[in-house]
Formats: C-alpha cells, structure tokens, sequence
C-alpha cells in the first residue's frame, strides 16, 4: 500500500500505525468522508477533519473479512448474533455460509429469504455463499450467480444428509463446471467421505469417551485425498476452487505443487489449527471437536509456515456457534463439529503472528490473510479488505497487549462459550468502524445496530 495524499477535507482522521506497504508500518493517517476512505498516508494528515480518533501506538488495519462463518446452522444464533461478534472482533464483513438448519441456500426463493434476514439483523456487511445441491442443482449456478451470491460451497463428506450433503465425485465434475460457466469460485469441504465412514462405523460401537477418537476417525489421509479429489477436478475442469480449513502442512505442499502448474486454487486455515494442538482436545473434549480435526505439534508449525509466506491465502473463523448442549457429551463423536470464532478471529491470529514475528512481512501477509485476500477472492476486492481511497471505511484499530484475556462467556455470540476461554492472545481489538461508523468500542461495547449491515455483491 502506497502513501496517498486525501481530499482537501473528512469528517474523520483515523491516526496510529498504519501499514504503508509490504511489511512496513509506521505512524500515519487515515481520512474518511461519507464512509468512504479519501486518503492514507505517514505522519501527520495533511487534512482537516471534523472529527479525530487517536490509536496512538495501536495498529489502524483493515477491517477483517471473516470468510468462513456458519449464522443458521443452528437455529439459536442467526445474523444479529454472528455480526454482532464479527463487530466485536474487528469483522466487518462476513461470508455466510449455505448451510442453514431450515434448509441450505440452493434455491433464490431460499436466497432472498436469507437477504430479508441480512436487511433486518445484520451489523456489519454480508456477503453470500450458496450451494447446489447432489442430483442437478448444478444448473442453478447462473442462476444464483445473478442473485447476488459471490460463490458456492460443497461438501466432499456427508456431514447431514439435508443441511450439508455430499457431492460425489462424479457429480462434482459438473458442479464445477457449471460453476466455471457462471464465473464463479467453489469453495469445496475437502475429507474423503468412503474413509471417514468407514471409520466411524468402527468406533461408534466402543466406549468411545477418549476425545482422540475424533482424530482417529479423520486421519490426515481422510483430508490429504479429499483436497486432491477436489484440485484434480479443478485442475481438468480450468475453474476456480478454494479448499476450505485445512489442518495439515502435506495439504499445503500439495496445494503449492497445483499452483505451480497455474491451477487457480487457494486455500484457508483457521486460528484453531494455530493456536491448538489435538493434546488439548484432552482438557476441552468435545469443544474442540472439529472438521477436520486438530492435529500434532508439527502440523501446526506447518501451518504457520504457510500462512506466514503467503501460501495460505486465507485465515477464517469457522465460526460454528453450537451451544454448549451440542458439545459437552461424555462420548466425543456424539458431539457437533465447530466452535465460536468470528469474535476471536482476529485478536488470536494477529496477536500470535507478533509473537513470532514482530510487525514485519509476515505480519503483513498474515494481515492480507484476514483481509484483502479474501475479499479478492469472492470477488469483493474491489470495496472490501483494503485502506486505500476508494474502499469502504472498514477499519479496526488492534493493540498488542498481554494484559488482556478473552473471557468465553463475554462472547457476542448466542453459543455462550469459547475454546479461547481465559487465554491471553496478545493483542485485542480496540475499535471497529464499519463504513465509516464506530460499531464497537472495548471501552462501550456493542455500538453497531441490527439493520445497519448491507449485502455484498461480486464486482
């Protein structure tokens, strides 16, 4: 990001260390009118401003588009919860996923009765994912495309028959066709469904109370086959495809070895698969029951490796919000999948990536990782993920800090819990603007208001 010069006036000047190009930060300036960013620059803004917020020594970065968030899967938490906690946790775009209790997004009836919820919960920005469902869907892309979603995700394993079905492999061959056609991106759930069923049948028969069942039943060959099924297809098919949380460094490898060859894949990891390791499974149980599952020590410096040059295009939260109901069963597999996590998302990854790193490229990239490269690849760049003129003015201000811990049960999200309960991440997000307006303040709290969000649209 280069120095800019700003308009001649803004109803805001944004001061504090901002990022002026790959991995350099120093003091500067962010100017916003109308909820418009107008100018970014070093020292001193050249620009009066009607109003003021001083981050001081604090980081102003771009909001953070959180690519992965789960509103419906359960029918107690839904969009005014999930933005709620995005705003909290410097979020100010979210990506919805298809996958709603009352039925997946496959349909522009089911479509637009989601946009009704985003005009009338939502406090950040939305933007939506759809499905296609086993059996044809795939002739609804274009259809879908025109409605406003800003890609599709399937699933490779069979998580619920009705709300997240599989794809099989066959089919999947024209879903990404179909997908390719209509200029869109596949986000594809990538476990090897024959291997996982297999395994399961074999465990659900013993007293299965050891929380290591959960990996044993999703070995890393269970991931490794899924994301070569998907990227082969991808790769014969000429379309766009982003592999969804994984766990693994060989699932990085082989994502490199692709786009080597100029296959258009990226992928995304999730601050759990940083942060935990399937050890901690012994303490949490089935809290940290999730798909895939938490793996060892090196696979989680593996991950780091990625994200920390850029491999890794996307870090997400995941953020399946079960209540603790959901999670909290004596046998692991009786347990749901996911934890809470949009609200985390960015005070976890960012605060650990200082700890290794300090604020230098990798920070950037990992930075890049939370905000423009998701939103380029949903094809929301042109608004979303950045601070340049031009750009919505979504911006969080994170302070590094080791004096605060997250507290589970301060969470925004109806699930009531976190995995990240009492851990200190170092650092924690101070404010949030969304399009130019505080939406939450650590200070205040909630100052967004269900309503506010907008949808998000494709460029």
């Amino acid at each position: 990001m280069e120095a800019t010069h700003g308009r001649p006036d803004a109803d805001l000047i944004i001061t504090g260390v901002v990022p002026l190009g790959e991995g350099a930060f120093q003091r500067g300036w962010v100017a916003v009118t109308d909820g418009l960013i107008t100018g970014v620059g070093p020292g001193r803004p050249p620009v009066p401003g009607t109003r003021r917020i001083d981050a001081g020594d604090s980081f102003v970065l771009p909001g953070a588009v959180d690519a992965h968030v789960h509103s419906y899967s359960h029918s107690g938490e839904g969009l005014r919860a999930s933005t709620s906690a995005a705003a909290a946790g410097g979020v100010t775009t979210i990506v919805e996923m298809p996958f709603d209790a009352t039925g997946p997004i496959h349909s522009t009836e089911r479509l637009d009765a989601k946009l009704a919820k985003v005009a009338e919960e939502a406090v950040v920005d939305v933007a939506l994912l759809g499905t296609l469902a086993p059996g044809g869907g795939w002739r609804r892309a274009e259809e879908l495309v025109g409605a406003g979603v800003v890609g599709f995700k399937v699933s490779l394993f069979d998580t619920d028959p009705f709300r997240f079905p599989r794809i099989c492999d066959a089919e999947l061959l024209s879903v990404m066709k179909a997908v390719g056609e209509a200029d869109s991106v596949l986000c594809v759930h990538a476990e090897n469904n024959e291997i996982i069923q297999a395994l399961l049948a074999d465990e659900r028969h013993r007293a299965a109370s050891d929380p290591r069942v959960h990996g044993r039943t999703r070995p890393p060959v269970s991931e490794t086959l899924g994301v070569l099924t998907a990227m082969e297809i991808a790769a014969h098919q000429g379309n766009a495809l982003h592999l969804c949380h994984l766990s693994l460094g060989r699932s990085a490898d082989l994502v490199r070895w692709y786009r080597e060859q100029e296959v258009d894949i990226t992928f995304e990891t999730c601050p759990h698969y940083l942060v935990f390791t399937e050890d901690d499974m012994v303490e949490q149980r089935g809290r940290l029951k999730i798909n895939p599952p938490l793996r060892d020590e090196a696979s989680r410096e593996a991950m780091w490796r990625a994200v920390s040059t850029g491999l890794a295009a996307v870090i997400s939260s995941d953020h399946a919000p079960w209540p603790l109901e959901f999670k909290d069963h004596q046998r692991i597999l009786d347990n749901h999948s996911g934890a809470p996590g949009t609200e985390t998302l960015v005070a976890t990854t960012l605060g650990a990536c200082l700890r290794r790193y300090g604020a230098g490229p990798e920070f950037s990239r990992v930075v890049a990782a939370l905000t423009s490269n998701p939103a380029e690849r949903y094809g929301i760049g042109h608004r979303k993920g950045r601070l340049a003129p031009g750009y919505d003015a979504d911006i969080l201000v994170l302070t590094p800090t080791e004096d605060w811990r997250i507290d589970g049960s301060a969470q925004q999200s109806n699930a009531g819990w976190s995995p990240y309960d009492t851990y200190v991440p170092g650092a924690q997000v101070a404010l949030t603007l969304s399009r130019g307006t505080v939406v939450w303040d650590a200070d205040k709290g909630l100052t967004g208001s269900p309503g506010r969000g907008l949808q998000v649209r494709r460029r």
